[in-house]
């Protein structure tokens, strides 16, 4: 009989490219806001709902659930929001195992590498570093606080913490909107493009969820960024490159930035680099470890 996995954040391109990889080995079923297809399963994290026969003889849970970061401008309730969405649902999912007496394997849960705060340093960041002390930081710690609960309240054996960087898909994120004004001839680096860009393939982000799934050594947070580094310009000159594009335009102007984004343009505006060492010494190998190869296969994939 196979283990149940159940995963949330159904609507996103990693819980789906992540099922792929599991449904062959595991029985698959995904917590969602509307339900579409036989395994999917209700629930409303503002109401406090879900529908238990999810959790039936679950064993892991991949919590991938979480608001947009970058979808929109940081007013106070959207950053109610985005906490909400991590923290609340976690938590709910905390009291129903509770309720029920259920008892998991593994608890994974996403995390981000803006735990580390939004700045542009000469540090690469590893996971035992000092953490953040703005807005994404606050973020970060409190969405890892829900996870260790899992384990702290003995709901599951084991919890392992990926902090995701910037997620490179063809479908959705950083990089389609990057390469939008490319393709047009009009891509610019951000603010001064200094700026580095931690950055993963949706592949290869997917593995490591399947990774941290697999072997039972895999414990705690761990950093999920390629072992390349690159900056904000680098990085747009390369996707230029791919698309075999010109690049002439000039840097759009961080002021530009913080007036069309408000708060939200620090993210776009800073970045340090994260250190994979820890993932690596573990024994996971990067299928994409070079920025020019993934957006090579992401780019060229339509």
């Amino acid at each position: 009989m196979k283990e149940v996995v159940v995963i949330t954040g159904a609507g996103g391109s990693v819980a789906k490219v992540l099922a792929k990889k599991l449904e062959n080995e595991y029985t698959v079923r995904f917590l969602t806001r509307t339900k579409k297809h036989a395994n999917d399963f209700e629930w409303n994290i503002e109401k406090g709902t879900v529908d238990e026969r999810a959790f039936e003889n679950v064993s892991h849970i991949i919590h991938l659930a979480g608001a947009n970061i970058s979808e929109k401008r940081w007013t106070d309730e959207r950053k109610k929001e985005i906490i909400s969405s991590r923290v609340d649902s976690a938590q709910l999912i905390l009291k129903t195992l509770q309720e029920k007496n259920i008892k998991l394997k593994l608890f994974i849960s996403a995390s981000a590498v803006g735990i580390y705060g939004a700045i542009t340093s000469e540090k690469i960041f590893k996971e035992e570093d000092e953490k953040g002390k703005d807005f994404l930081s606050e973020v970060v710690i409190l969405w890892e606080k829900a996870a260790d609960e899992f384990l702290e309240k003995n709901v599951a054996e084991r919890v392992v913490k990926v902090r995701i960087s910037i997620v490179l898909s063809e479908k959705e994120g950083a990089l389609k909107k990057m390469a939008v004004p490319v393709k047009f001839g009009i891509g610019s680096p951000l603010g001064t493009g200094r700026q580095y860009i931690p950055w993963i393939h949706i592949d290869d982000l997917s593995s490591v969820f399947e990774f941290a799934l697999k072997n039972e050594n895999v414990k705690g947070a761990y950093n999920a960024s390629a072992p390349q580094h690159t900056d904000n310009e680098n990085f747009t000159k390369e996707i230029a490159e791919v698309l075999n594009k010109p690049m002439f335009m000039p840097n759009i102007p961080g002021f530009v930035m913080k007036l069309i984004f408000g708060e939200l343009s620090v993210a776009l505006l800073e970045g340090s680099r994260t250190s994979s060492e820890k993932l690596h010494n573990e024994g996971f190998q990067f299928k994409f470890p070079d920025l020019k190869d993934a957006l090579e296969d992401l780019l060229k994939r339509n």
